[in-house]
């Protein structure tokens, strides 16, 4: 085991309509914003971590005015993230998404224990909210 990783800091997803994002990921999900760059990029608060949500034509370029040398990044296609949501709230947040329009595709019984709801962003890209003990984490 690598001590030195404490955890993920940040997680990366793609999608090329960031007002769409914005409106998800907000507004549905209920994360609290922590910036927009324009059309590049939206960023938000995730429990202790940060969802980073990119657009993958912008990121692509390096960015201009920016200070720092952050180099050019990204991907094309789908990507997925977990949230890790506590046994009490899982029915809430898959009533709260299913009001508000979204689908949920699939709903796991984990055998180690635990369960998982997976369901898709505007962008395509697959989510899905777990109890934390379906990796063996309490």
């Amino acid at each position: 085991m690598n001590a030195m990783l404490e955890g993920v800091l940040e997680t990366a997803l793609y999608a090329d309509d960031l007002d769409q994002a914005e409106a998800f990921y907000e507004g549905i999900l209920g994360l609290e914003k922590i910036t927009r760059a324009a059309n590049r990029h939206v960023f938000y608060r995730c429990g202790p971590g940060v969802l980073l949500i990119f657009n993958p034509e912008e990121t692509t370029k390096p960015a201009e005015g920016h200070a720092l040398p952050v180099p050019p990044h990204g991907t094309t296609g789908a990507g997925h993230a977990c949230f890790r949501v506590s046994a009490e709230n899982l029915g809430a947040m898959s009533g709260k998404l299913k009001a508000a329009g979204v689908g949920i595709e699939s709903e796991v019984n984990w055998p180690q224990g635990g369960r998982s709801i997976y369901f898709r962003d505007p962008a395509g890209n697959s989510l899905e909210c777990a109890e934390a003990r379906i990796w063996g984490i309490e």
